[in-house]
């Protein structure tokens, strides 16, 4: 039997937990209180998200038409700062760019890539989708998972070995297609590739993690930790033009990328030609 949530009262008492049907609800981690519009979360809010974050924030804002339109980069500056997207980000973002506290959840609960939980100084994604799982992504992921647990307790989704934040620390997650089928199978840490792994290469890789290496992806940009990872989602580079130029310009295919385009090339496959006058359909007058 679930435990029912609790409503909480108006003020500013701690946030309750709250359960789902079939247990406790990990994407809704805890309710807010009831504030009045406007009114910031609490005097932590600004601990974290401080001068330099607020104007990183209002620069977002400026870039678009409508100032909600920021919200999925500004989702990803919170989570530079925090690791995760807490219930003071969530009121943070609304502030921003006024709007309500519901509609800032709504979005950062419905992509899996913004995190609910605090996450390691690295993320580790194991793809466990379709071609992947039959070349073994099932069975990496469940080694990661003995590997990182403790006491006999496989580390379950979107949970860290070690202190979420900390040096070494490690978040894991299945994650449903990584777009790079003719590689797999792959994972990625903090979005960069680790091409043609196994469960022992998998093993070998976030052990390097653990000690504070940092092992050069497959291709793609240097590997650097989840939070300067989340500033540049958000949209903000290293102003160092050569680093910039690193991060954004580093190989990002591979020969078997390739091999489909120069096949169809060598036997001069073509795609079938589309006409440029095809009708459109009539629409039936409601």
């Amino acid at each position: 039997m679930t435990t029912p949530s609790e409503t909480p009262r108006p003020g500013k008492e701690p946030a309750k937990q709250t359960f789902a049907a079939a247990g406790e609800d990990v994407d809704v981690v805890a309710i807010s209180p009831v504030r009045e519009e406007g009114m910031l979360a609490d005097d932590a809010l600004a601990d974290p998200f401080g001068p330099d974050i607020e104007a990183k924030a209002k620069e977002l804002a400026a870039r678009y038409p409508q100032s909600r339109s920021a919200l999925l980069p500004m989702l990803h500056l919170v989570q530079s700062v925090q690791g995760y997207v807490s219930q003071e980000g969530i009121a943070f973002c609304a502030h921003q760019l006024d709007l309500s506290e519901a509609e800032v959840s709504a979005v950062a609960t419905f992509y899996t890539m913004y995190k609910r939980k605090p996450c390691g100084e690295h993320l580790v994604s194991v793809c466990t989708n379709t071609l992947c799982a039959a070349l073994g992504g099932d069975a990496i992921y469940k080694r990661l998972q003995e590997h990182l647990g403790e006491d006999g307790k496989p580390l379950g989704h979107e949970e860290t070995a070690g202190t979420p934040g900390e040096p070494g620390s490690v978040t894991i997650e299945h994650a449903e297609c990584l777009a790079a089928c003719d590689l797999g199978p792959v994972l990625q840490v903090n979005y960069e590739y680790y091409d043609n792994q196994t469960p022992e290469k998998a093993v070998e890789l976030v052990d390097a993690l653990r000690r504070g290496d940092k092992p050069a992806p497959s291709r793609g940009a240097p590997l650097s930790d989840f939070r300067s990872v989340e500033l540049q989602l958000a949209g903000f580079f290293p102003e160092d033009d050569e680093a910039f130029r690193i991060d954004v310009d580093g190989p990002s295919q591979a020969v078997e990328t390739l091999r489909g385009a120069q096949l169809a090339a060598e036997r001069g496959w073509t795609a079938p030609a589309m006409s440029d006058d095809v009708p459109l359909p009539e629409v039936e007058a409601k």
